[in-house]
């Protein structure tokens, strides 16, 4: 079991509760894509599978390991086999693209090393095949704050990638990238995902890019679990009680698609 969630909530310390009584379990090499509205809570649920947050109740267990009782060397090294990919990744403006690729690997190098990396970069064909499965091994040395938003999410995606993590987590991957870019790239984590055998959460607000990627859906409104199936199970009327009163535009489904594309409104 890579995961397991029982019974997780989760309240901010303004008080307001983000998660009620989640259940959520996770096979080494599934691929699960979480959908829902603004606000469901789909990104603390992600924060809280990446350990930067700890569940306010119920029990969580990542890779075999219960996070709630590591501290120190132990909790940061289980922090490195998680791999979380930012909607919008944090990337210093002045560095190269090739430093930040190879900052996926900073957890699991020795302080000296990551030093070294930073003024001369110690595996720069390492970070080029990374970038060219997204298409930007052109980027290589490129300053950061130079590339369009969507390149800089690619970015993200390659240090994550380079970092080789046992448990990947995607957080809106692909909101800056046009549709074929955002095809590609969902379609090469999913390869990976497969190829290492590890466990693959995304959450999307594109529901035909869910449906269409992912085997998994897990549908989440005001921090609840509505459904748990597989995508070509997910009907027109789950995806309605999912979005009610939320800014709908209903599309024509394209023939991937098992159900017509529901699409919520932009924040």
């Amino acid at each position: 079991m890579s995961l397991r969630l029982s019974g997780v909530s989760y309240v901010h310390p303004n008080g307001q509760r983000a998660l009620h009584d989640i259940d959520l379990q996770l096979e080494a090499g599934e691929q699960v894509a979480i959908i829902g509205p603004s606000g469901a809570g789909k990104t603390t649920l992600l924060r809280l599978l990446a350990t930067s947050l700890q569940p306010t109740s119920g029990s969580l267990t990542l890779l075999e390991q219960q996070p709630v009782k590591l501290h120190g060397r132990p909790l940061r090294q289980l922090r490195s086999r998680i791999g979380l990919i930012h909607q919008s990744p944090p990337l210093p403006p002045r560095q190269r693209v090739v430093t930040a690729v190879l900052a996926g690997r900073l957890g699991q190098w020795s302080l000296a090393r990551a030093l070294l990396s930073l003024c001369y970069p110690l595996d720069a064909t390492g970070a080029e095949r990374e970038l060219a499965r997204l298409d930007l091994a052109d980027k290589l040395f490129q300053r950061c704050d130079q590339l369009s938003g969507g390149q800089q999410q690619r970015v993200g995606i390659a240090r994550t990638l380079y970092q080789q993590p046992d448990l990947l987590l995607a957080d809106e991957p692909v909101s800056a990238m046009d549709p074929v870019l955002a095809d590609h790239t969902l379609a090469l984590l999913g390869e990976v995902a497969r190829e290492r055998g590890v466990p693959l959460i995304a959450s999307l607000h594109a529901v035909e890019l869910a449906l269409r990627h992912f085997p998994r859906v897990l549908g989440l409104r005001d921090g609840r679990v509505l459904f748990d199936k597989a995508s070509t199970q997910v009907s027109q009327q789950d995806l309605s009680a999912l979005y009610a009163n939320a800014s709908l535009s209903t599309a024509t489904p394209s023939p991937d698609s098992p159900v017509a594309t529901v699409r919520p409104g932009r924040c």
